[in-house]
């Protein structure tokens, strides 16, 4: 009995790779609606706002301060604490890390000394304490007087960098200060009330610790006793 020839078998195309896939013939593909340029992407989160866009200068008056520290008083259950807190970072240009960080150790009541450890490479020293600062700080003492750290939450531990940025911002708002503060703002005017008061610019650049003294050039540059005698009515 004769066999019937074999058919010949077509050779199988090899497959459309498309960046390393299968590509797809689209029978089983639904028509996507045609996506909006201008509509943003979920995964891509929103642009920060500069801070020039929040506000026109990055520091305080001598005035705002003030008004910072009536205001404190009225954040929360703390108030003598957040005062005394705005106080020492306010005198003495502290960093909110450097702020929140300070020790009962570093700090000298019967010499009125506080020692003052800078970070980001800065250079330490010890700044003087005055009346009122050391009266605040000897009720705050009083208040906490077994911890460690001069500066603590209702739970005893040491307060974190972003409690002390809530409070701060919070009392900026109490103060009705024209535009939302953030605790660096107390360091820059820290230098800019020395550097209006005439002071040496080197003393300043050792106060604050700056390694490089650029950093407090910015200081007097924005001090307005330099032009007080260019127009004489």
């Amino acid at each position: 009995m004769a066999k019937s020839p074999r058919k010949e078998e077509t050779p199988q195309r090899a497959p459309i790779l498309v960046n390393g896939k299968v590509r797809s013939h689209g029978r089983n593909r639904k028509p996507s609606a045609p996506r909006s340029r201008s509509a943003p992407s979920p995964t891509i989160p929103p642009r920060r706002t500069s801070n020039l866009d929040r506000r026109t200068r990055e520091y305080l008056t001598p005035a705002e301060v003030e008004k910072l520290l009536q205001a404190s008083g009225k954040v929360g259950r703390h108030g003598a604490r957040d005062r005394t807190l705005i106080l020492l970072a306010y005198r003495h240009g502290l960093r909110v890390s450097e702020l929140v960080t300070l020790r009962w150790e570093q700090i000298d009541f019967k010499a009125g000394l506080v020692h003052v450890n800078r970070l980001k490479n800065g250079l330490a020293s010890t700044h003087p304490l005055r009346g009122v600062e050391l009266r605040a700080l000897r009720e705050l003492r009083r208040d906490y007087p077994d911890l460690p750290y001069v500066f603590v939450t209702e739970r005893k531990g040491p307060m974190t960098p972003a409690t002390a940025r809530k409070l701060i911002a919070r009392a900026g708002e109490l103060a009705r200060l024209p535009f939302p503060i953030h605790p660096h703002m107390l360091r820059h005017a820290c230098g800019f009330k020395l550097a209006s008061e005439g002071q040496d610019t080197r003393a300043i650049q050792q106060y604050l610790g700056h390694k490089n003294i650029t950093h407090t050039v910015r200081y007097t540059e924005l001090s307005p006793d330099r032009f007080r005698g260019f127009w004489k009515d």
